[in-house]
């Protein structure tokens, strides 16, 4: 083809659009990949704490149960490229990987950047064509036909343009919500954006008092306090801001809040969740029973991170100033109980730019399932997160990115 003319253009060079470069040049076709920033792979860097949880090692029951919105929609697409087939596919690029945790797949190196130069470099070997610190103004399109793209002025013209820009979670990392810009002005419907896999706002301001504190092992319970159910429960690492609470337990959690109404969702935390109540009564009787003239605000140093201390002494209900021999068996028992399930009550979500993941997007029944074509605009495809499909943390959402990518790819 010639210069400007190309089978595919992809806009985004993120997870799904890098891994629809690769598939299409595979299927010989002529790519011209798109990235408004300096790198490509910037938000894929990031995850993991700079990891990348690439995907889940699960069955296909698994994956499935893991996303909450819009799994159906994916069946056609991930069994063309499901978990094994990623694995196999980054193996081959020359990247080890582990399964960790939770069925976690991570690098062996634990570099993030290592994901993002094997799908370079696929990109490269394949000779697709990048242009980096370039942006797509606006997708052309005629008589419901693709014609190509508007880089303010410069104009690329294909047959196929597939939209990879990603949500509007991380704004830094390129990701600003351009892609729902551009489905709208094709006659595509985009389902409300809130944020997934988030930190949380929380009503109670003890959280700030012990901003910065981290915990590890400790259970936490999302309850809906409209349905009396336990949405999300887990043990593991979370702390402690500014505004409420944050981490990866938390994160998950706000995955599995549908519709936020203010007060409906509280969080149970349990602090000692390898002992029971009866347990945590007799380890607190001999802590006492150690220090019988200590001040009950000074008594639980053994038991809390200093940082809780003052927060936990005032929620019991305990007179600060009692020694620990004067504390009743009534008074011990509600301080295991608060331990057991310090509630927080939740307000909102932190804003969306501070979100993993964009819940929300271009509708998808819109969209083919086995092609990822728009069913509006011939020659349109979606991929990745700019898409309504989102999923709980674990390598899920990189993986709907993959799958999505390659059904793109292999049908532009």
């Amino acid at each position: 083809m010639g210069k400007g003319n190309y089978d595919c253009i992809i806009i985004g060079g993120g997870a799904a659009g890098m891994m629809a470069a690769v598939t299409a040049a595979d299927n010989g076709k002529s790519v011209l990949l798109i990235e408004r920033g300096d790198k490509c792979g910037r938000k894929l860097a990031i995850t993991g704490k700079g990891r990348c949880n690439v995907t889940n090692n699960c069955t296909d029951e698994e994956f499935f149960a893991n996303i909450p919105v819009n799994s159906r929609f994916l069946y056609s697409a991930y069994s063309r490229f499901n978990c094994t087939d990623c694995m196999d596919f980054f193996e081959r690029c020359g990247v080890p990987l582990k399964t960790e945790r939770g069925n976690r797949v991570f690098p062996v190196s634990d570099n993030a950047h290592d994901i993002v130069s094997a799908l370079e470099n696929a990109c490269k070997e394949r000779g697709v064509e990048i242009h980096r610190g370039e942006r797509v103004k606006s997708v052309l399109a005629e008589d419901g036909v693709v014609t190509g793209v508007d880089c303010g002025g410069k104009v690329y013209n294909a047959v196929s343009v597939l939209i990879a820009t990603g949500g509007k979670s991380y704004p830094g990392t390129g990701s600003d919500g351009d892609g729902y810009r551009f489905a709208e002005a094709l006659g595509h419907t985009v389902a409300p954006l809130k944020p997934s896999l988030v930190p949380l706002v929380t009503e109670e301001s003890f959280c700030a008092e012990m901003m910065g504190l981290s915990l590890k092992n400790t259970a936490l319970s999302l309850i809906d306090s409209k349905s009396g159910k336990t949405l999300y429960s887990e043990t593991g690492e979370m702390l402690f801001t500014h505004f409420g609470v944050s981490g990866p337990m938390v994160l998950s959690a706000s995955s599995h809040i549908r519709s936020m109404e203010r007060g409906r969702y509280k969080l149970c935390i349990d602090l000692k969740p390898a002992l029971d109540h009866a347990v945590l009564d007799k380890r607190i009787q001999r802590d006492f029973g150690e220090i019988p003239n200590r001040l009950f605000a000074n008594s639980l140093s053994k038991l809390l991170p200093a940082k809780m201390i003052p927060v936990i002494v005032r929620l019991s209900g305990i007179d600060p100033d009692k020694q620990v021999n004067s504390v009743t068996k009534q008074e011990r028992t509600e301080l295991v109980k608060l331990l057991k399930c310090l509630t927080v009550t939740i307000k909102d979500f932190r804003p969306i730019s501070e979100a993993i993941v964009t819940s929300g997007g271009v509708k998808v029944s819109e969209v083919s399932p086995k092609t990822m074509e728009s069913k509006l605009v011939q020659g349109i495809f979606f991929a990745g997160e700019v898409l309504d499909v989102d999923a709980y943390t674990g390598g899920f959402n990189l993986q709907i990115a993959f799958s999505t990518g390659v059904a793109a790819g292999n049908n532009m």
